[in-house]
């Protein structure tokens, strides 16, 4: 049994097939864990969906900010943007039973026996352990069972940038949507930047990726994330792996086996980016 953890797919169905071959997957017996944003601007996201979906219980995927952009469209609160390359899902006669299944994903998976947490693009340096799995909760709980509507149509905004345990409501919930979706640098005193999306080399001396902040949690427990493929080649301190390698922007897709820490990777097999 081996334990696998792949980079935002993006819609990339053939490069993670081929990845999948390479390592001789078997959902009888291993499990696939997945860092979020299935879809858009790759081709395949219908396919990336139905996919992942029919591995059941051999497949886990956290939400990442383009699956709950997806909802958001699929819910009619957002239009469509023809750069993500979704129509077909919208197309498909299982629509309605994918976008049901992807609202019932989890923003973080902790697996207390294999001793890592997964999710889409980090977690806030100003949370333990136990204050990110309640914050993802609450939202989770709000996506599958709540007024979803009402969550997603405010999730769309950049404040509050600061985390406070007195935060209530929407600001409670769309801070962290967006730290566990959206999140990439921080300034020193932890408030949330949006604008820089650039290699940490290039970035503002007042900025810094959330993992170089001080937070005990990133050094005791592994952190699994995707989200920023300009991180790619880019080095990473101890227990934090990121897996976006850019297969959507032409570059690679990563696969990483938990086990032995060995990692694979598929160069993107044609060129997505004509959008």
């Amino acid at each position: 049994m081996a334990t696998y953890f792949v980079g935002d797919l993006q819609g990339c169905f053939d490069e993670l097939q081929l990845l999948l071959d390479r390592v001789q997957f078997n959902p009888t017996q291993d499990k696939l864990y997945l860092v979020g944003d299935l879809v858009a601007r790759g081709n395949k996201s219908l396919e990336c969906l139905r996919f992942v979906k029919s591995l059941g219980n051999a497949a886990q995927t956290v939400l990442g900010n383009h699956d709950l952009h997806l909802i958001s469209t699929a819910l009619g609160i957002k239009e469509v943007k023809p750069r993500d390359r979704v129509e077909a899902i919208f197309n498909a006669p299982d629509f309605e039973e994918l976008i049901d299944w992807l609202r019932h994903q989890p923003l973080l998976v902790h697996n207390e026996n294999q001793g890592f947490v997964m999710v889409h693009a980090g977690i806030s340096p100003d949370w333990d352990l136990a204050t990110a799995k309640t914050c993802a909760k609450e939202v989770e709980t709000i996506l599958q069972q709540g007024d979803i509507k009402k969550l997603i149509s405010q999730m769309y905004d950049n404040q509050p940038e600061r985390w406070s345990p007195n935060l209530q409501g929407i600001e409670r919930w769309r801070y962290t949507i967006n730290v566990f979706t959206r999140m990439r640098f921080c300034y020193w005193d932890h408030r949330l930047d949006f604008a820089c999306k650039q290699p940490p080399k290039e970035a503002p001396p007042e900025l810094t990726p959330w993992f170089n902040l001080d937070n005990p949690l990133y050094q005791r427990i592994p952190i699994i994330f995707g989200h920023w493929a300009s991180l790619v080649d880019e080095p990473t301190p101890p227990n934090i792996y990121a897996l976006d390698t850019g297969c959507v922007w032409n570059n690679r897709m990563t696969l990483l086996c938990w086990e032995d820490k060995q990692c694979f990777s598929q160069s993107a097999v044609k060129n997505y980016c004509d959008f």
